[in-house]
């Protein structure tokens, strides 16, 4: 499973497709990324149980913190579960990715 690039540990499939999901996001108009918002909202929790579970810590809230930071909070959380969890498999994560970049 190769890196998207030196020092990280999101493979490369991963990282294509939440660079997709970034940059579609971010030329979403303020309504729609907000009526989205909470669909993206439970994939970053998802992702934070995840993280939490590997690091022998009880899941806790992500905050709300408004569109604006949900996608780099997303991007915190893809980074932490390869991080913490290395045999994740990639192409489940590039495949929740690319659903949430298909419903926008």
């Amino acid at each position: 499973m190769a890196s998207s690039r030196v020092g990280s540990p999101i493979p490369r499939e991963v990282a294509d497709e939440l660079e997709r999901v970034v940059a579609r996001w971010h030329q979403l108009p303020r309504g729609r990324a907000l009526s989205h918002a909470p669909m993206v909202r439970e994939v970053v929790q998802s992702l934070a149980d995840d993280v939490a579970g590997c690091r022998g810590r009880p899941p806790s809230p992500v905050p709300d913190l408004g569109p604006a930071t949900l996608m780099d909070q997303l991007q915190v959380m893809v980074f932490d579960l390869f991080d913490g969890r290395p045999d994740t498999n990639p192409a489940l994560i590039a495949e929740q990715l690319s659903g949430i970049r298909r419903s926008l």
